[in-house]
């Protein structure tokens, strides 16, 4: 019983070890970037620019939806300043960023949790420890930066497409001032409207790329272990991001009434 009780300690303190990992390698990534500046350019782009048009379609609707049943509605009780206010929350704050992560979750950190699994069936990972190179610095450590810079852009690019973009879809059904529209958005954004985002984007790809890694190297021999861990990747993924989202906003709100 005792033998059992210290196995499960050592699984659920596993993955705090792992992070500390990826955090001391990530340190000394810029020591060693010649050797895996090839991989982070690669996850760059698979992450970020590749994904750019399914970040600006959904950013598009969701604004043009936010706006026009803001414009319908919010004037039946005097309301229609809250429009911007409301539409700033809801994609800067609290959608923007969340969604943005769960797209690069179930997208990217699917692809690394089964890219790096395959090569631990194929013992390509075996091979690097062979020949004395660090996994977790050389496979773990250029994804995890990937995934977060390229969450940060793709924040930004949403944010952008969603508050500004959306504007031409409007157009469409109302007739909305251009020079009256930016400035009611500019007059509504805070300081931490422009913050959050970036705080939560960091935060998000730092969990995504180490959770989607973990999941990765956590597989054994057999190759029907890869989808299983895939699958808890980005089950995991997701929960962590709800989890870290709340609270940030949790604090943010907190300081602030402060």
């Amino acid at each position: 019983m005792g033998m059992r009780s210290r196995a499960v300690s050592r699984d659920r303190l596993y993955p705090l070890a792992y992070f500390g990992a990826v955090l001391r390698e990530l340190m000394m990534f810029w020591r060693q970037r010649h050797t895996t500046l090839h991989v982070l350019i690669m996850q760059i782009f698979f992450t970020g620019v590749e994904a750019v048009a399914t970040i600006a379609l959904i950013s598009l609707g969701i604004g043009a939806i936010i706006i026009v049943q803001g414009m319908a509605i919010l004037p039946q009780f005097g309301a229609q300043d809250v429009m911007y206010t409301l539409l700033i929350l809801i994609i800067t704050r609290e959608l923007g960023p969340l969604l943005t992560a769960f797209i690069v979750a179930a997208r990217s950190g699917s692809a690394i949790s089964t890219e790096l699994g395959n090569m631990v069936v194929s013992h390509e990972v075996e091979a690097y420890v062979a020949v004395g190179i660090n996994p977790v610095s050389y496979l773990a450590v250029p994804r995890v930066i990937g995934v977060t810079l390229s969450l940060l852009g793709l924040n930004i690019y949403f944010n952008i497409f969603g508050l500004v973009g959306s504007y031409g879809v409007v157009r469409l059904f109302q007739d909305l001032p251009l020079d009256e529209y930016v400035y009611n958005l500019a007059t509504g954004l805070e300081l931490w409207d422009l913050l959050a985002p970036v705080l939560k984007s960091v935060a998000f790809g730092m969990i995504i790329g180490t959770v989607s890694t973990y999941y990765g190297f956590q597989v054994k021999r057999a190759i029907t272990e890869v989808p299983q861990k895939t699958i808890k990747a980005i089950g995991s993924s997701i929960v962590l991001c709800i989890i870290a989202n709340a609270v940030i906003t949790a604090l943010s709100y907190t300081m602030r009434a402060g």
